[in-house]
């Protein structure tokens, strides 16, 4: 089925502005773009997005992505309190949203996650537009599982509440991992439902990700990192992001590899690596705390030899798809990551592009580090499986937009299935 000229609202509650905007949105909508969707994009940005450089900056992206055929919306996002505020947004998306459908004669929303989703939710009963559900995680769990909601809390009951709602009328479902699926279709809303389904992992521009020599040795040479073995986190730390385990780890890999060093590649506030690093007894010679702007990061990837990412274990991380992971192995960078993170199990053992850490204690970081030691063996013959299983796997234009694409002309093309069911099951 051709998607030229088909119309679509487009919903994310995490703002254009902000690197997950510009990295997991605005790529897809534009490859979704170039063969013929008309997207209306509605997204909540934060404060600084409405301060007078915000403004600038807002006004010069809706100009160059109405030059992409994309018109995009801005509302604001409310943060706390977090239950009022929240169900502030949802009125606020499902009033405007409706005067974009009926102005722009919308047919579809694709709704990217639990809030938008539950806006989607509105504009489908009353309006009798598709509805595309893409879990990004799952809301209801990781808040559980990151101690900020009790099970059975009003905040828990509300969201398990409308998620089932949104499974029981959504024409599609988008997941991020394989190893969940089996699990969410069984869920209330979804239990005994033919529904489209796809999944979709953090996908990356290959183009804009990848390794170059000529980054490696201006970087190093930057960073004064002469031959050191270098390990690279990329990303937030804090909350899920152990950075303390991630640290216990290069003490392990210091033991092996005295020459080793580690890059942290972080926003976030540097006083709490500094911490966790003085706290191991390990010198400011060892390790570099870098910040980079977005555009940067291929280039500092380019400077490592391998990547890590260390995140707090629960049952919401079997719906994650960590984007950094995608983003070293299309640097070359083979990987380091605790096991029960979506499909990152299967990934690292059948690709052989990195090494599980079962559980975080000394033992299993040094089976990690002698495991990185192979790989320091051979760096060329590393990188190119590295790559190669990232353009296999997380492409953003033959992986993300095929399956787009595909789930797209599939829900358009199909009758409404949110009253059917499987006769036989």
């Amino acid at each position: 089925m051709t998607l030229e000229g088909r119309r679509v609202l487009y919903i994310s509650y995490n703002g254009m502005l902000e690197p997950l905007g510009q990295s997991q949105v605005l790529p897809y909508l534009r490859e979704l773009s170039k063969i013929g969707v008309r997207f209306t994009l509605l997204s909540f940005e934060r404060d600084a997005a409405f301060a007078p450089s915000g403004n600038d900056q807002r006004e010069a992206l809706r100009q160059r992505l109405a030059f992409e055929n994309i018109e995009w919306h801005a509302l604001r996002y409310h943060q706390t309190p977090s239950v009022p505020a929240t169900a502030y947004d949802v009125i606020a998306g499902i009033r405007y949203a409706r005067r974009l459908v009926k102005r722009n004669n919308l047919e579809m929303v694709h709704a990217r996650s639990h809030i938008p989703a539950t806006i989607g939710l509105a504009l489908k009963k009353s309006l009798g537009l598709k509805l595309i559900f893409d879990i990004r995680g799952l809301m209801a769990e990781e808040y559980l599982d990151a101690g900020h909601w009790r099970e059975g809390g009003i905040p828990h009951r509300l969201t398990k509440s409308i998620e089932g709602r949104v499974l029981a009328a959504t024409d599609g479902v988008v997941t991020l991992t394989k190893r969940i699926w089996p699990i969410i279709k069984e869920w209330p809303g979804l239990r005994g439902r033919i529904v489209v389904h796809e999944v979709i992992p953090c996908c990356i521009d290959l183009e804009v990700f990848k390794f170059r020599a000529s980054d490696r040795e201006q970087r190093r040479r930057e960073l004064a990192l002469g031959d050191r073995f270098t390990v690279i986190y990329s990303g937030s730390i804090g909350s899920w992001y152990l950075s303390d385990k991630m640290a216990d780890f290069f003490v392990a890999l210091l033991k092996s590899r005295s020459d080793a060093h580690f890059l942290w590649l972080t926003p976030g506030d540097p006083k709490i690596v500094h911490d966790e690093m003085a706290a191991r007894g390990i010198s400011q010679s060892q390790y570099t705390v870098q910040r980079a702007a977005s555009s940067e990061v291929p280039s500092y990837l380019s400077a490592g030899d391998a990547g890590i990412a260390f995140y707090k274990p629960g049952f919401s991380k079997l719906a994650t798809s960590p984007v950094k992971v995608s983003e070293y192995l299309a640097c070359g960078l083979p990987v380091v990551i605790n096991a029960g993170i979506g499909d990152s199990d299967a990934l690292i053992a059948g690709e052989g592009v990195g090494t599980l850490v079962q559980a975080f204690d000394m033992e299993n970081y040094t089976r990690a580090a002698a495991a990185l030691e192979t790989f320091a063996a051979a760096p060329e013959q590393t990188r190119t499986l590295a790559r190669d299983v990232a353009v296999r796997l997380f492409d953003l234009r033959t992986v993300g937009l095929d399956h787009y694409a595909r789930l797209y002309g599939t829900v358009l093309a199909s009758p409404d299935l949110s009253d059917q069911r499987k006769s036989s099951l």
